[in-house]
């Protein structure tokens, strides 16, 4: 496991000198009412997309966020929770926990509605976190799981499931590859600390939550993340990696399978005012109703003729038949 301290060492080094961009370029704090983000908290945005999406919040919440970084999106969570202790941060590198207590600080001076104890950063890693089991609402990380080799991956998303109540939400922004990045690209640490060479591919990646035990998967986003050019990468062909924001219920897998909302719906196209499966979905005429990919694509082969099913979106804000 030596990737790991590679990577705790990165971090380490990212934490007292700022590397601006590192993540995602594209990438920009979501902008709330009355929320001043310090500027050394910003400069350490060091994600690929957003796991703080104001749906899937509300009063009274427990938040456990994975990997502080510099505390920008435990600022965000806090915002909604404002109580003290309402969001954990746990954090493995000390240097980051520092920057991190900095930034909190500052955000404290520059925001009158936000208090310091209302985030508890503490020591600990995503293979073991340092709260009991059934606790928490939700679960969060940001560009953190995607580094970790398939059996880590496991280890920790098997962690997030364990510390979640029933129905709780594990809400991540990952990187996801387009196809496999190939062996000699996933075995340099560095890489795979920058957010470059450990990306599985869409399909693995749910597979993943689905084999821990997740029964609903919503994606909030799915957008180009980085571009690993032919020349210096060394491929055949220049490769897509794309940022993936996620959201998955602590929910009973169904008997049929699990439940994956892409954004797709099905809209009944025939004469009468109604359509009933007779499987728990009822469809309005010529009216789209969101649906997860598994009914789109039994209602799609099961009657070509009367509904039609729209393609993913890669965006699902909730509603719908299922």
């Amino acid at each position: 496991m030596t990737y790991l301290q590679t990577t705790a060492d990165f971090y380490a080094e990212v934490a007292q000198t700022p590397e601006v961009g590192l993540c995602c370029v594209q990438s920009s704090p979501l902008q709330l009412p009355g929320l001043v983000i310090p500027r050394s908290m910003q400069e350490m945005n060091y994600g690929c997309g957003s796991t703080v999406h104001p749906n899937e919040l509300g009063d009274n919440l427990k938040v456990l966020y994975v990997g502080v970084g510099g505390g920008l999106e435990a600022l965000q969570f806090a915002y909604f929770c404002r109580q003290v202790g309402a969001v954990i941060a746990v954090e493995p590198v000390e240097a980051m926990r520092q920057a991190a207590n900095r930034n909190l600080r500052l955000a404290a001076e520059e925001n009158d509605w936000f208090s310091i104890d209302f985030v508890d950063i503490r020591a600990g890693d995503a293979f073991a976190l340092p709260v009991a089991d059934n606790s928490v609402d939700v679960v969060a990380q940001n560009c953190l799981f995607n580094i970790f080799e398939p059996e880590d991956l496991s280890r920790a998303l098997q962690e997030a499931y364990r510390v979640l109540k029933p129905h709780g939400r594990l809400i991540m922004s990952d990187p996801i590859a387009t196809r496999p990045i190939p062996r000699h690209l996933r075995q340099d640490e560095r890489l795979r600390a920058m957010c470059l060479s450990g990306a599985l591919t869409y399909e693995e990646y749910t597979q993943h939550l689905i084999d821990v035990g997740f029964g609903q998967i919503e994606i909030r986003a799915r957008r180009p993340y980085r571009l690993l050019d032919s020349v210096t990468y060394q491929l055949e062909q220049n490769l897509l990696l794309e940022s993936l924001d996620s959201v998955s219920f602590k929910v009973p897998i169904p008997d049929d399978g699990a439940c994956i909302f892409t954004g797709k719906t099905a809209i009944y196209a025939g004469s009468e005012p109604l359509f009933d499966d007779q499987a728990g979905h009822i469809l309005q005429q010529g009216v789209p109703s969101a649906v997860c990919d598994k009914t789109a694509l039994k209602l799609g082969s099961t009657y070509p003729d009367k509904i039609l099913i729209t393609d993913s979106t890669w965006h699902y804000d909730g509603g719908g038949c299922c």
